[in-house]
């Protein structure tokens, strides 16, 4: 049977998704918004991937952009609800069922009020257990599929005239940058719902129990906070099957921001031949020791956490402060089809000049 998602899980969902959400960016407080919401609304339910019958629609909900505190966003839960509404008006069919692209600081409780309103189920099952820059990452195999797809997006600056909705069909490639265009003139964050698929192709394509493992990991976390940080990261170490790969001051931070909307550059932690480098593209993609050894590589999970165990994103981040670099193998984690698909790591080797598809796609701990 399902789950019915009820007020502290809100707290756990935000906490755990945003150690997966491995130095993203996004916000606590949307998060927290979206979840308390949909307790309050209605009875949103969590249920496994099994619980739906083969031929069930299931689509992703998910937020698009990058937006800076400096930017007009403006998200309404009501734009999430709209979305889907929009979704399945064009698709003619009812959905049964919402998965999430990543898991992060809001993007854990994307399917939350959609599922409280219109009866969607939120299902145990992401694009990516950990968050990443580029929606192919998250898309479920999807990213080269020339089929046909459905995306919808909705919401934007109220009071600047910038709500936008927005319904395109065509091949997965293509009309995912109209919603990233969308998003950056709605004020550079806009609510979607895409890719509506049966129940069993993301069953044999989706990372499955994402949801849950962020639950798990915001209980263990909350449970620990009562005795301090240092209990906070062994929770986390424990709870993850994760451990610490680095742990120092921040001596180098040197990350732009594009203007493709993606934070690119390096940060290094402690000096001399103690030193690490940390690889950012939005969210930490590789860490390097002194010497040029690869010491960890995406998709597995790396979180900077400050010493009382809180994750820290790259934009929270300057030189002079004190971290811990988390690491979680890959090879320990559900991987979906998209984060094995060689044909999404390209656009983040030319941006990064390093390679990340030979540890990705080696099946070893890296």
């Amino acid at each position: 049977m399902g789950r019915i998602l009820v007020e502290k899980d809100v707290e756990a969902a935000v906490k755990g998704g945003a150690v997966y959400a491995s130095g993203g960016g996004g916000w606590a407080h949307h998060g927290r918004m979206l979840g308390l919401a949909a307790v309050n609304a209605g009875k949103p339910e969590l249920v496994s991937i099994d619980e739906l019958n083969d031929d069930d629609w299931v689509a992703t909900a998910a937020a698009i952009g990058a937006p800076a505190s400096t930017t007009p966003w403006e998200m309404q839960g009501v734009d999430y609800v709209k979305a889907v509404q929009l979704l399945q008006r064009e698709l003619g069919s009812p959905l049964s069922g919402l998965i999430i692209g990543q898991n992060g600081k809001s993007s854990t409780l994307n399917g939350w009020l959609p599922s409280a309103i219109l009866g969607t189920k939120v299902v145990d099952a992401v694009g990516d257990i950990r968050a990443h820059p580029t929606g192919d990452m998250g898309s479920i195999g999807m990213a080269g599929n020339p089929a046909p797809m459905i995306q919808t997006a909705v919401g934007g600056n109220r009071a600047d005239n910038r709500y936008i909705e927005l319904v395109v069909r065509g091949a997965t490639a293509k009309i995912s940058p109209i919603l990233r265009t969308a998003a950056d003139q709605s004020g550079g964050f806009i609510a979607s719902c895409r890719n509506p698929l049966p129940a069993a192709y993301v069953r044999a394509n989706a990372a499955l129990g994402g949801i849950s493992m962020a639950l798990d990991l915001g209980e263990a976390i909350i449970a620990a906070e009562k005795i301090g940080g240092h209990a906070v990261i062994d929770a986390i170490c424990k709870t993850t099957g994760g451990h610490i790969l680095a742990e120092g001051e921040i001596t180098a931070k040197n990350v732009v921001y594009t203007n493709e909307a993606f934070d690119i550059g390096t940060m290094v932690i402690g000096s001399g031949d103690k030193a690490m480098t940390l690889h950012v593209m939005n969210e930490y993609m590789a860490v390097e020791d002194a010497g040029g050894a690869r010491k960890a590589t995406f998709p597995s999970v790396i979180t900077t956490l400050s010493p009382e165990g809180v994750p820290m994103s790259v934009g929270e981040l300057s030189v002079g402060m004190t971290v811990f670099v988390l690491h979680v193998p890959m090879d320990i984690i559900p991987l979906s089809s998209s984060v094995l698909d060689p044909s999404v790591y390209p656009i983040c080797e030319k941006a990064l000049g390093i390679e990340i598809a030979r540890y990705a796609l080696a099946g070893k701990k890296s």
